[in-house]
């Protein structure tokens, strides 16, 4: 079957590829990626994209997307794969909203508790209306943060 996205790796690139693999540098999808490339080498071993799955535990998607992504973006973007830009969820808590928690916890707990706990903390942020929602793990990392 013709591929629509052919590898062909400089040397370069293939040098890049087998160093990671004999070191065992970087993460494990990033190994996986340059076993992957290697394989799939037009210039090398050229095998199918059935093959490589097979080979390497991995789909046939995974495989296809890997050549498209050195074909259409680059040769390290391909490697190292797509990257994040912005966290799936926004933070909860902003400085001015860390600061009243801050100053909440080193304050005095509410009548009848001996001290503050991460629910008491979070259920007394959304009394205050700094936050419309917010966990007691929230709340436990942002004071790890300032310890």
């Amino acid at each position: 079957m013709n591929k629509k996205y052919i590898v062909r790796l400089s040397a370069e690139e293939r040098e890049s590829c087998q160093g990671i693999i004999k070191n065992l540098k970087g993460s494990s999808q990033k190994f996986r990626r340059a076993q992957i490339l290697l394989q799939a080498d037009a210039d090398g071993p050229g095998w199918t994209d059935e093959r490589i799955a097979e080979a390497y535990h991995c789909r046939v998607q995974t495989v296809e997307n890997v050549r498209k992504r050195l074909v259409t973006e680059r040769f390290q973007r391909a490697l190292d794969g797509k990257s994040r830009q912005q966290p799936p969820t926004p933070c909860k808590l902003d400085g001015e909203a860390e600061a009243k928690l801050i100053a909440m916890r080193l304050g005095q707990p509410p009548a009848g508790y001996g001290h503050w706990t991460l629910q008491l903390l979070a259920d007394q942020l959304v009394v205050l209306d700094v936050v419309d929602s917010i966990s007691h793990e929230t709340v436990r990392k942002a004071l790890k943060k300032t310890v």
